[in-house]
Formats: C-alpha cells, sequence, structure tokens
C-alpha cells in the first residue's frame, strides 16, 4: 500500500504523523499490555512466582513472556491494519556516521559478558530457554513499538532527527515507569528509567546506523536475558553481579550507554522524510 494513496479515514489519520498520534499509540499499547498482563496474573497467578519471577519456568513464561507476546501480536496487528508491516521490517537506505557503530557495538560487548558470567546453576535449562523466549518476545514489542512506530509517526510529521531520537527514547523510557504498579520502589523506577533512556538511544542509533529495526530487536532480545540470567532480575542487581567480575564489567554497561547518549544529543542532527512507497529518502542527516 503506497502512502501516497491512503484508502480510508483510518490510514490518512496515521499516515500523517506526529507526536501526540505516537503518544495515543504507546499509551494504549500500555494499556493493553498491563491489561493483559492482569489478565494472564488473575488466571495464571499460582505459576508465577512474586518473590523471584525467574524461579520457574513457568513464572518465567506467564509472568515475563506471555504479556509481550501479547503486546507484539497486537502491535502487528495495528501495523497492519496501517500498510505499514513491509515498511516496518524492510531495509532502509538511511545515511549515518560511523561513530554511531559504537552502540550497536557497546550493547553487543555487555551482552557477551553478562552471559558469559551467569551463574546458569541457579537456574534449570528450560528456565533458561523460557528467558531467551521472554527476551525475544520484549525485543519485538519494545522495538517495533518505539523505533518501528513511534519514530515512523515522527518522521511522517517532518520532524529532524534529534526530535525522533529524542521522543521515541522518552517514549521507551517512560514505559518503564508501569514498574511502580509492580511493586517496585520509586528510586528502583526511577533509576530503570534512567537506564532504558541510555539504552534507547543505543538502539535508536543501532537503527540508524544499520537501517533495519531487526537489529535493534536483535540486540533488545538478547540483552534482558543477559541481564536476569547474570544478575536476577532487570530491575535488581543479584548476589552473582558482585563477586564475578564479567558480569561487574557488563554492569559498567549502563554508564557507558548514558555517555554515549548525552554524546548523540549534540551530535545527531538532519532529517529522514516520511517513508514512500517503502523507502526512507535520506537528506543531509550527521
Amino acid at each position: 500500500m503506497s502512502d501516497a494513496a491512503p484508502t480510508n479515514g483510518w490510514r490518512r489519520f496515521w499516515n500523517r504523523g506526529g507526536w501526540w498520534k505516537a503518544l495515543i499509540a504507546a499509551v494504549v499499547y500500555l494499556a493493553l499490555y498491563l491489561g493483559a498482563g492482569a489478565l494472564i496474573g488473575h488466571f495464571a497467578g499460582d505459576l508465577i512466582d512474586r518473590d523471584d519471577l525467574a524461579a520457574t519456568p513457568e513464572s518465567v513464561f506467564f509472568a515475563l513472556a506471555l504479556p509481550p507476546f501479547v503486546g507484539g501480536v497486537l502491535l502487528l496487528l495495528f501495523a497492519w491494519s496501517l500498510g505499514w508491516l513491509r515498511e516496518l521490517f524492510s531495509r532502509r537506505a538511511q545515511q549515518a556516521r560511523g561513530w554511531m557503530w559504537i552502540a550497536p557495538a557497546l550493547v553487543a560487548a555487555a551482552i557477551v559478558l553478562r552471559l558469559a558470567g551467569a551463574d546458569y546453576g541457579s537456574y534449570t535449562v528450560a528456565t533458561v530457554a523460557v528467558v531467551f523466549l521472554a527476551g525475544i518476545f520484549v525485543g519485538f514489542s519494545e522495538e517495533l513499538l518505539t523505533r518501528g512506530l513511534v519514530v515512523d509517526l515522527l518522521r511522517r510529521r517532518g520532524y529532524g532527527e534529534w526530535a525522533v531520537m529524542l521522543l521515541s527514547t522518552l517514549v521507551f523510557a517512560l514505559l518503564h515507569s508501569a514498574n511502580l504498579l509492580s511493586g517496585f520502589s520509586l528510586d528502583t523506577v526511577l533509576l530503570t528509567i534512567g537506564f532504558a533512556f541510555g539504552f534507547g538511544i543505543c538502539m535508536y542509533l543501532t537503527l540508524r546506523v544499520t537501517g533495519s529495526l531487526l537489529v535493534p530487536m536483535l540486540l533488545h532480545a538478547l540483552y534482558d536475558p543477559s541481564v536476569i540470567l547474570a544478575t536476577g532480575g532487570v530491575d535488581q542487581n543479584g548476589a552473582n553481579a558482585a563477586h564475578n567480575p564479567l558480569v561487574a564489567i557488563g554492569g559498567l554497561s549502563t554508564f557507558a550507554f548514558l555517555l554515549l547518549a548525552v554524546i548523540a544529543l549534540f551530535l545527531v542532527r538532519g532529517r529522514l522524510t516520511a517513508p514512500v512507497d517503502g523507502l526512507a529518502r535520506a537528506r543531509t542527516l550527521a
């Protein structure tokens, strides 16, 4: 479906893009995601270990894997209704600077270090497998929303790439404020939001430098399981992090992400036009 010839009001509305439409999409997604999680918790609550979500394969599946799977399916249906699926998953010719490769390299290094230093003896094989399955669903859904749909909505409105990077990353970071509803303390949630901002900038830079949404999806899908297996949880610091040097070094990635995010806020410039017939035209990008 060409964006130049939308066939109905629904597509015309979203094809115009805009920051507030991106916000609507994110808020509706979060509400549906939380609703799915609540329903799953109601019907499968006995299988979820609230004190240690990674205690059993069943706990991981129902608490960490199934909600983002549902969210991913809903996002796919939304993108399909707009005729954007081919566009979102096609490789795009996007001008980028060499320094942007630092972002995927940092994320990949953190993944390798944490996976190498994880205490696999603390988990069953089935639990490890389901943790990676959960990572796939989380990486797919969160990247499809933020680096896929939100980025496209902002570009369609004509925002420069600095604003696209900042606004899409803020949406990604603020989604993690929902952890307050899971009982995490305000301090922990604020730290998580800060980390998510740095990580989100790295995912945006990965999207820019590779031209493919699939690459940030893959890195995100591996990063979350590496954190869970190495430290005991995305929002926790397990005992293994204190005595394993590989995990400790991998933990420094948080500061590296934030430093790169600050640098990117000064260096990213230019503009990408809205996609036309599934292709993105590039103009004067930093």
